[in-house]
């Protein structure tokens, strides 16, 4: 195929504005597929991609298209639109020259358009603008089409009008996809470089890194060297993805394929990786990605002990194509062994637990998300800590700096008064209102990321019966009045289910946490109290009452002296059964730090 006739693009859009469904339209018009291989998302493989409805691992097809008498091969990299998962879009976006924004007609440009559009803009892309889902009853593609014209400083007859769901005005995608998206650049007849951009594992063929051909050719049975890890491989198979996979012999300049490497482990093929071929190698390495930070902590343990080993290797291929997740051994004294993982956000952390529930078939309990912390400490040492259980003593601890973000809700103006009063609520700090037009506004406010990352997105949803969308952006650690406040039951702490909280908000938590844990904590033949704490200062508490079993209920009328007997026996044998009693923690209790009322 001649370069000139390829084209690398992929779609980009908010969650929900059909991404998977415009990129089903294109593959019945292209005939990649025949109609008794189609189903609805083709690209969404995974379960839970069907049943949540969203993109959560880039995908890439290759499709053929005649126009004016010329055939193209196009090349499609189906991204997220999940702010969890950006860094998936950013990875892909590397790997094209065009990108199809897509913007619901009904919804209009939402939070997540504009964070991609940025990204695309910053990659050098040229955007083309579709506004889907024409059919909808609220439809507005009028409206929304002049937003999107202003948004790019594009005419509005250049926004492509769709319906993906019916299929009107596809083919005008494919013919725009052609006409104004430039051809691949590449050196035909330089040494190979080939930008790995996604990859997952497969256990007969070792890491299948997702490759495009930046200079060069890629030919079967040629040894390669990644430039990066210094490592030299010799490949088992090349191919396409026609979406399944294709062997062929070799992929040329500009086009997008992959290569199972026969590699074992993640570390050998990283994500950014530039692949060469070993007898003429490349001297210049691809500029890769900048490296995904975790937001978001959590512990991950085994119910069953035995499961260690199995958590470990399933974490470690998960890995291998999710270049976000990072994990290091930790213990628990409540929940003995297990891993500290770190996550984008908390849908992307509720993802890879039931991924690793399903796909490995392990039971696991999740303790209460963290954000990382800096903590400063008087001898002028920065520590970073994931995890309450890490913080130093309080007498070493100078100051604690917490992530801050900036936050952008985009809402109809009539629920400007429940978004501000929530952020504030949550130690916000307004910044600006911006009116995009009569209908829709735009608040941005800074925030602690603690305060965001257990159920923001969903009370914001809820006070604008769904209307509004949120993007963050992280803009770096503040110092903060910030506490650890420990949970002790029976007396015992649980370190598995201490905070890290503001001063200010740690006895409304403490109390609400401990009437949480009380109605979940089972009762037992003695009283069980839960108490929260910082340091050695107790500052709510509640008691689960014990099960109390009727020790006088054969005694009826007789002497006194016996009753008062038997209840000092029963009473004897509480004391005696609390010292050596041990109290079960159901993941009941976990899951109550997630569910805390801020009310």
């Amino acid at each position: 195929m001649k370069q000139s006739h390829i084209r690398d693009f992929c779609i980009i859009a908010h969650i929900d504005h059909g991404k998977s469904t415009l990129a089903d339209r294109l593959l019945e018009l292209t005939d990649t597929l025949s109609d008794r291989e189609m189903t609805d998302q083709v690209l969404d493989s995974m379960d839970l991609e069907r049943e949540k409805g969203v993109t959560i691992k880039a995908s890439a097809v290759r499709m053929r298209y005649t126009l004016d008498g010329e055939t193209c091969q196009l090349n499609l990299i189906d991204t997220p639109g999940h702010v969890d998962f950006s860094y998936e879009v950013s990875r892909a976006l590397a790997a094209c020259e065009g990108a199809l924004l897509v913007v619901d007609a009904a919804q209009g440009i939402e939070a997540q358009t504009l964070a991609n559009l940025y990204l695309a803009l910053e990659a050098g892309l040229e955007i083309i603008p579709i506004v889907n889902k024409i059919d909808l009853s609220a439809a507005r593609p009028d409206d929304v089409v002049l937003e999107l014209a202003v948004l790019l400083g594009v005419e509005p007859e250049e926004v492509v009008r769709v319906s993906a769901k019916e299929g009107w005005g596809a083919e005008k995608v494919l013919e725009a996809i052609v006409r104004r998206c430039p051809p691949p650049q590449g050196d035909p007849d330089a040494p190979l470089r080939a930008l790995v951009f996604d990859s997952h594992y497969d256990a007969y063929r070792g890491v299948i890194a997702y490759v495009r051909v930046l200079d060069g050719e890629l030919k079967r049975g040629e040894p390669l060297r990644l430039m990066a890890a210094q490592i030299t491989t010799e490949p088992l198979e090349i191919g396409l993805f026609a979406p399944h996979m294709m062997p062929v012999d070799a992929l040329q300049t500009g086009e997008v394929g992959y290569v199972a490497t026969g590699l074992k482990t993640v570390r050998e093929c990283q994500v950014g990786e530039t692949l060469t071929i070993a007898a003429r190698p490349a001297q210049k390495l691809l500029p890769g990605y900048r490296p995904v930070k975790p937001m978001v902590f959590a512990g991950l343990y085994p119910i069953e002990g035995e499961d260690y080993t199995a958590l470990r290797d399933a974490l470690e291929k998960l890995q291998l194509n999710d270049a976000a997740l990072v994990f290091e051994p930790e213990s628990s004294q409540a929940l003995q062994f297990g891993f500290r993982c770190g996550f984008l956000g908390l849908f992307h952390m509720e993802i890879v637990q039931e991924r690793l529930e399903r796909e490995y078939d392990i039971d696991l309990i999740a303790t209460a998300p963290s954000v990382a912390y800096r903590v400063v400490t008087r001898s002028g040492e920065v520590q970073e800590v994931s995890s309450p259980a890490e913080l130093p003593d309080v007498g070493e601890i100078e100051e604690i700096h917490e992530p801050w973000m900036e936050i952008q809700v985009f809402t109809p103006s009539d629920y400007i008064g429940p978004v501000m009063e929530l952020v504030t609520r949550r130690r916000g700090e307004y910044q600006i209102t911006e009116y995009l037009d009569s209908q829709r506004v735009l608040l941005k406010y800074e925030m602690p990321l603690s305060e965001m990352i257990i159920d923001l997105h969903d009370k914001i949803k809820s006070a604008t019966r769904g209307y509004a969308s949120l993007d963050y952006a992280f803009i770096g650690y503040r110092p903060g009045d910030l506490v650890r406040m420990d949970i002790l039951v029976n007396k015992e702490p649980v370190d598995a289910l201490s905070l890290i909280v503001h001063r200010e908000q740690a006895y409304d938590k403490g109390s609400a946490l401990v009437e949480r844990l009380k109605e979940v904590i089972p009762r037992q033949l003695f009283s069980v109290p839960i108490q929260a704490a910082i340091g050695r200062r107790i500052i709510a508490r509640s008691t689960v009452r014990a099960v109390r079993k009727d020790v006088l209920a054969k005694c009826y009328g007789g002497d006194i002296t016996r009753k008062r007997k038997l209840l000092e026996r029963q009473k004897k044998g509480k004391q005696r059964l609390k010292q050596l009693g041990e109290v079960a923690i159901p993941q009941e209790a976990f899951l109550a730090v997630l569910t805390l009322d801020e009310g």
